[in-house]
């Protein structure tokens, strides 16, 4: 009996006695049930056992609403009454100097067609780009002088999602699942819901676990309504049979299991994830289970927010359920289908905020009523901004000053974190690069950014790099 047991003693009865002896002996199979469930915990010396983080965690999970391509800053939560005042005109020189991807240099400024309005008791400003966004802006805090180093999306996406600008480097979600481990067995702990209509420049690396071992690689859901297949169980195949011819996979990959082959052990625990998903997955993922009032809530069954308000809902399902990190991804294939407004940024943005503005307030009010919003880490925004400059109708790619936001697990609602210029040029007021936003992320999740690091060629590698600032304004 370890010192505290001890100390728990009263007269004859011990903390274990004491449970097993309570209320007619239903105590003791409660007892039984914790100990067994803490014995599985402490002989699983997997990489995904769950881990006590070292701070005091605000949140347990996170969703990344990943709008790929680059939404605008200007046409969206970044008000810029001289931009319209100069629409037309070349950018005036005390602005400074940027570099872009296709803007020539005599290209004119653009003003947006967009109206702004003072939304929440906050007063926050947001477009008529989002009119479901903008009813739940005193749970949002939105970065506004957020800034990068890359203006291709490629660099950029991989900066966004890793800390770095080149592919092989573990993206954020992987050193999350890394720093805290798992919360369920029946689920992947980190999922990935790319968008239908194709992949994007960077691909699958910017979601991977790079260097990190195998077990922290994303599960990556299919497009479309039905997101994982062969979750049934085969025709004439009975749980007990399934069940054996795992148990002969696994024997017989165990018999060529080498020490730190962590590629085949990862393998080993994929088959056998999958056969828990066959008994418990397939009712979460049967969206039907949920009412019609919440379904209607994420834009299900209408367009254009059928898709995205699906998987946003299952978002919300699988973080209930124990899944760590969820990235959802809004716009895929090439160029216009993704945020990325060279042509037409009215075309573009118009369409884009009509598939995902009320998808994301629904989730943000469904987390909230359910008591999950406190616990969930929202992130919204892409791997850059737009250009001031117009791009014939459109607007270039633009990494030196632009929004993104963030909601829940911990965040105080209602905050406007710095400014870019009065053209929305550069962040020139309380400026936060993406290993900011890592920083920030990793500590409300109970991680301490210098201490969660992996030795890889000699060098203790981390998510933030060099040093993130944790954005203290909105915690």
């Amino acid at each position: 009996m370890s010192g505290n047991q001890k100390s728990f003693a009263i007269g004859n009865f011990s903390r274990r006695g004491f449970i097993r002896d309570s209320f007619c002996g239903f105590g003791s199979v409660a007892l039984a049930s914790m100990l067994q469930d803490e014995a599985a915990r402490a002989s699983d010396s997997g990489p995904l056992g769950a881990k006590q983080p070292p701070l005091r965690p605000k949140a347990r999970n996170v969703i990344f609403l990943f709008m790929a391509g680059g939404p605008s800053q200007i046409e969206t939560f970044d008000h810029k009454p001289l931009l319209n005042k100069l629409h037309g005109q070349p950018r005036p020189k005390e602005f400074g100097e940027a570099k872009y991807q296709f803007i020539k240099s005599d290209a004119k400024l653009l003003g947006t067609k967009r109206s702004f309005r003072k939304y929440g008791e906050s007063g926050t400003e947001v477009s008529d780009l989002f009119p479901h966004i903008s009813t739940c802006i005193d749970d949002i805090a939105v970065l506004r002088s957020c800034f990068g180093d890359q203006v291709v999306h490629s660099a950029a996406q991989y900066e966004l999602f890793s800390g770095r600008t080149v592919p092989g480097f573990p993206s954020m979600g992987s050193w999350g699942l890394y720093g805290l481990g798992a919360e369920t067995e029946s689920l992947p702990a980190y999922v990935v819901m790319p968008d239908p209509l194709g992949a994007l420049e960077a691909g699958q690396p910017m979601y991977m676990n790079g260097f990190l071992p195998a077990a922290y690689q994303p599960t990556m859901f299919r497009p479309g309504n039905n997101p994982v297949l062969n979750l049934d169980l085969p025709q004439h195949v009975d749980l007990k049979q399934r069940q054996r011819t795992l148990r002969l996979v696994r024997n017989l990959n165990e018999a060529t299991l080498q020490t730190g082959d962590d590629e085949l052990e990862a393998r080993l625990k994929s088959y056998e994830l999958a056969f828990r998903m066959q008994t418990r997955a397939p009712e979460i993922f049967d969206l039907r289970q949920e009412s019609k009032e919440t379904q209607e809530l994420y834009g299900v069954g209408q367009k254009p927010t059928d898709d995205y308000g699906r998987r946003c809902l299952m978002a919300r399902r699988l973080i209930e359920n124990g899944v760590r990190f969820v990235c959802v991804v809004s716009g895929g294939g090439p160029g216009n289908m993704q945020w990325d407004a060279h042509g037409d940024i009215e075309e573009n943005h118009l369409r884009k905020a009509s598939e995902t503005d009320q998808p994301v307030a629904g989730l943000l009010k469904d987390l909230k009523r359910r008591g999950l919003l406190d616990e969930t880490l929202i992130l919204w925004g892409g791997e850059f901004g737009r250009s001031p400059e117009a791009q014939g109708n459109g607007r270039d790619h633009h990494n030196l000053g632009f929004s993104m936001f963030m909601a829940g697990g911990g965040v105080k609602g209602g905050t406007v974190v710095g400014a870019t210029d009065d053209i929305g040029l550069r962040a020139v007021e309380s400026p936060h690069h993406f290993r900011d936003i890592h920083a920030t992320m990793l500590h409300q999740l109970g991680l301490d950014q210098h201490k969660l690091t992996y030795r890889h060629q000699g060098r203790d590698e981390r998510l933030t790099f060099l040093e993130g600032d944790i954005i203290r304004e909105i915690l």
